[in-house]
């Protein structure tokens, strides 16, 4: 079909199994219906036939690809990169190599994602590690956050490059011009936190990037809107984005406990409007979020939450959308290069 965009979708990948898989195409049905899309699904035919049987609408925008072995959970990286030819995971992330699908999608094990990522896709010129964004909801919008996972420990060269990444990535998918970028640190004054994060924003201010950096933030700057891009190192950002995952389901359950803990209370939730009540839970649920994308890589690999349900998995399924939509690749590359001419500057000057 002309026109038509293909995702790959490593079907066996996530907690929850193919099922959930299944069920999230069919909710971006659903939910973007004026996208023409078609899905590889890559996984065991004896598990996914059972159940495009039970959803003929996914049965009629999907191939099955069956694959007789699956990356599991609990595989170590190394591991899952020797024995993975022939998986779920590995075809489906080929088949964006071979430029048959514009992305792939998958919940599996995310070492494992992230190692056969770069043996299949390699990495862009100029950046040494994909780093894992998330997109964190705030009263204007979304800030992007990275690294969420991919490197426990980093560089400065490296949070360098994840700027770049995120900044190229919030122009490319939320259409900001000038997008600000922070630095997460311990507090905003020049002489605070450790050495990696104090290089890193020297490395920014001398490198002459063209970018709007705002220099360091603190943890209660991400959700507060007034920046669009939070540089930080994967441990970092791992914690902080798995503790407001968890203050949201914290709030919402007190919000659930409230509207029905008396019959008075019911009574005035049932006259507000469900509608409203509605978008609220949609703004504070995390599975209408999900999804993280491995930046830095020659193709589109999204990560959504192991844990995903079919609507988590169909919000994975959108951002993949959108990031095939995007120039991102081509917004990166002006300030990568402009990083690797300072590098090598530096280097000269200092033989």
């Amino acid at each position: 079909m002309t026109g038509t965009m293909i995702i790959s979708v490593d079907a066996m990948g996530g907690d929850l199994g193919p099922r959930a898989v299944v069920e999230g195409i069919g909710d971006a049905l659903k939910r973007w219906p004026d996208r023409e899309v078609r899905y590889l699904l890559h996984g065991h035919e004896d598990e996914l036939k059972p159940l495009l049987a039970e959803m003929p609408a996914v049965a009629a925008v999907s191939e099955l690809r069956h694959a007789e072995t699956t990356v599991e959970m609990t595989d170590k990286p190394s591991e899952a990169v020797r024995r993975a030819r022939g998986s779920s995971m590995w075809n489906a992330i080929q088949s964006v190599k071979s430029g048959e699908a514009a992305a792939i999608v998958s919940g599996g094990n995310t070492g494992a994602l992230m190692a056969i990522s770069k043996v299949i896709l390699r990495m862009k010129k100029g950046v040494h590690r994909p780093a894992i964004s998330a997109n964190w909801p705030t009263p204007k919008g979304h800030t992007v956050v990275l690294d969420v996972g991919a490197n426990v420990q980093c560089g400065a060269t490296q949070l360098v490059e994840f700027a770049i990444m995120g900044e190229a990535y919030h122009r490319a998918v939320f259409g900001s011009e000038t997008p600000k970028v922070g630095l997460l640190n311990v507090g905003q004054e020049e002489l605070k936190g450790n050495d990696t994060v104090r290089e890193a924003d020297g490395l920014i201010r001398k490198s002459g990037l063209d970018m709007e950096y705002i220099g360091f933030i603190e943890g209660n700057d991400i959700s507060a809107g007034d920046l669009e891009v939070v540089v930080t190192d994967g441990f970092t950002g791992n914690i902080a984005l798995k503790t407001a995952e968890g203050t949201a389901k914290l709030v919402a359950g007190w919000v659930r406990e409230a509207l029905t803990s008396s019959w008075s209370a019911k009574l005035a939730a049932g006259l507000l409007s469900l509608g409203a009540l509605d978008r609220l839970r949609k703004r504070m649920d995390p599975k209408y979020i999900n999804g993280g994308v491995l930046l830095g890589l020659k193709g589109i690999v999204v990560k959504s939450h192991g844990g995903a349900d079919g609507i988590g998995f169909a919000s994975a399924i959108g951002l993949a959308c959108a990031m095939a939509e995007s120039d991102f690749m081509a917004e990166i590359r002006r300030n990568l290069d402009k990083f690797e001419s300072f590098e090598a500057q530096e280097v000269a000057a200092a033989s």
